[in-house]
Parts: C-alpha cells; sequence; structure tokens
C-alpha cells in the first residue's frame, strides 16, 4: 500500500514538472538599439516569469536577414519593420502581433534614425544641399524609408541624388573613406559615426517625418498554433520595455553585450532616443504606419504593388493584454480613443 502511495506521489510530481516545463521559443533579432527588449527579457527574467524559454539567434545585421532565418524555420518570431512589406509581396504569409518600436499615441515616431554628412561635402540642414550627393542607406529597410522621406520633404526626387544601397556594419567606413557623402541608419550607427568620422556633422535626427515600422512577426500558420504563447511572448517584452523606459542607462549597459563593438557611451546616448519610441502596443497608427510607408514605396518604384495590411496585421493578442494587464503600460501615453483599437479592428485607408 504504502509502495503504491509513493509511486502515486512520484508519478503526480512528474506529470506536475512536465506541466510546468517552460515553452521554447526561438526569437531573432537585428542587431540594433531599437530591439533591445528581446534580450533584456531574457537577461531580466521576464520571459521565465511567463513560463517560456526564449533563445535567441546571433543579432542580424538587417530584418531581410531576419526574415530570411525565419523563413528557414531557424527562428519562431523575429522583429522586423519595414523589410517585412517586400517578403509579403513576395509571398511570405507573415503577421505582425505587435510593435517593438513606434509610438500608439501618435503618427510620427523616428527619433532612433538620423542622417549624418561628411563635414566637407557641402550638406547642411538645409536639405535641399543633398541635391547631386550620393547617400548610403539600406535599400527596403526603415532606414531607407526616413531617406525618401528626406527627399520629399527637400522637394527632390529620387533623380537629384545617389542612393548606394549599403549595410549599416559599413556605413561608417563608407563615409570615412568618401565612398557616399552622406549615410541614414537607425542607432547607434549615426551616433559611432559622428564619434569616429573626422568632421562628421548630423543633418537630420527624426522629426516625426515617418513613423518608425517595428513588429513582432511570425509565420501565420505557427503564431495561429501558438496564440497563447504569443501572448507570453509579447507580456515578457512589455514588462521588458517598462523596465527599459525606466531604466535607461542599465538598459544601455546591456545593448554592449549583444552589438558587436558598442561602447557605453554610444550605448547611453542611443537608448535616450530609444525609450521615447518603445511600445509594444497596437493602435490604429501602426495601420496606418504600415500602409504609408507602403505608398511611399510605391510612389518611389521600390515595389510594384502593396497589400492590405488588415491581412497581416493580428492584434488581439495585444489588445487583450491591454485589457488584462494595463500596468505593464501604466506610464505610456494613453491611446486617443479615435486611434484605440479591438480585437477586431478593420484599418479603412
Amino acid at each position: 500500500m504504502k509502495r503504491a502511495w509513493i509511486a502515486a506521489l512520484a508519478l503526480g510530481l512528474s506529470a506536475a514538472a512536465f506541466a510546468q516545463a517552460p515553452i521554447k521559443v526561438r526569437a531573432g533579432m537585428v542587431a540594433a538599439i531599437d530591439q533591445m527588449a528581446l534580450p533584456i527579457a531574457v537577461e531580466r527574467g521576464f520571459f521565465e516569469k511567463e513560463g517560456l524559454d526564449v533563445q535567441i539567434a546571433r543579432p542580424f545585421a538587417t530584418g531581410v536577414d531576419a526574415l530570411n532565418a525565419l523563413q528557414a524555420g531557424e527562428v519562431d518570431l523575429v522583429q522586423v519593420g519595414v523589410p517585412m512589406i517586400g517578403a509579403v509581396l513576395r509571398g511570405m504569409d507573415l503577421v505582425a502581433v505587435g510593435n517593438y518600436t513606434g509610438n500608439a499615441a501618435k503618427f510620427g515616431s523616428d527619433g532612433t534614425l538620423a542622417m549624418i554628412a561628411r563635414g566637407d561635402a557641402g550638406i547642411t540642414k538645409d536639405l535641399k544641399t543633398l541635391k547631386g550627393k550620393k547617400i548610403a542607406a539600406s535599400f527596403g529597410t526603415i532606414n531607407h524609408l526616413y531617406t525618401l522621406a528626406l527627399l520629399e520633404k527637400a522637394g527632390l526626387t529620387l533623380q537629384d541624388v545617389t542612393l548606394v544601397n549599403t549595410p549599416p556594419p559599413d556605413m561608417a567606413v563608407a563615409l570615412l573613406s568618401k565612398g557616399v557623402d552622406a549615410i541614414v541608419c537607425w542607432d547607434p550607427v549615426p551616433i559611432t559615426a559622428l564619434k569616429d568620422v573626422p568632421g562628421a556633422v548630423e543633418v537630420s535626427r527624426g522629426g516625426d517625418i515617418i513613423a518608425s515600422l517595428g513588429y513582432n512577426v511570425g509565420l501565420r500558420p505557427w503564431v495561429e498554433r501558438n496564440g497563447a504563447t504569443v501572448e507570453k511572448f509579447l507580456a515578457g517584452l512589455s514588462a521588458a520595455d517598462q523596465w527599459m523606459r525606466a531604466n535607461p542607462k542599465q538598459a544601455a549597459q546591456v545593448a554592449t553585450r549583444w552589438i558587436p563593438g558598442l561602447k557605453p557611451e554610444v550605448a547611453e546616448a542611443a537608448m535616450q532616443f530609444n525609450i521615447q519610441q518603445s511600445d509594444r502596443r497596437l493602435s490604429a497608427n501602426s495601420y496606418r504606419a504600415l500602409h504609408s510607408a507602403q505608398e511611399r514605396l510605391n510612389r518611389g518604384g521600390f515595389i510594384k504593388s502593396t497589400f492590405d495590411v488588415n491581412k497581416h496585421l493580428e492584434p488581439k493578442y495585444i489588445v487583450n493584454l491591454m485589457k488584462t494587464r494595463p500596468q505593464l503600460f501604466s506610464d505610456m501615453p494613453a491611446i486617443p480613443a479615435a486611434a484605440a483599437i479591438g480585437a477586431g479592428y478593420t484599418f479603412k485607408p
């Protein structure tokens, strides 16, 4: 009788341990300051509190690389912005479930983007001086979108400049070697270039001329099979966002461990811009941001068609989290009633 009781107890304990085993998730990110909530959530144990075991792939150079890894089955979820557009148009069935950067409370949000020019290039804050210049941007990414917006603001066309497709890690070198006159990128690249390129000047920083695109993205079949896990994942990230906003200096130290060669003083400077738009929530502004990005790329001839953003944004997971755990977002500006959405929201341009 005693043996039977012990066996039953052992079986029960084994079943309980099995039931509580953390859910494994493989995540991808780009080596950029605005993606730091993901490693913070791992290092600070926010995912662990949600019952998740999140493994992060080696940071990718661009969102295009991250999406390639997603398509190859190497990761389950990635953080990506503008490259999502091209991937969907090429047939990837992607679903965005939350933001990693942006601003749900307003449309414009581009404080982590900047244009840096050589001091001898003749480029000033008068953007018309960009005419005839070579500008480095990573085609199909948010820095490309920001570049196009700067040209539109200046009243210039693509025929007035030469855009040079350049990976972010190569931009400072391109500027230093005079291969280009200016670069456009996300942090920490602009801050590093200002420090490393003698005479470099900041031409533009942010300005709310575009809405930053940055989504937590997965392939539709995986997202639909793992809805509960997706919500837990977003909860861990939202907790990390909140900690990052409250502790920017410590968050910057985390960044130095995840972005190769990043110096602490550069990380701290970049983090001050990042925390202004570390907003995991989705709103009508998030839909408008994706729609507007497509329109700009289409006008410039970089994409030949567009897609219905309603088919590739799934707000129910983050909307439920905002409703059931509002404390995760208590330090954020309220979303205006006109931009607030529910699980069944439909965007109309």
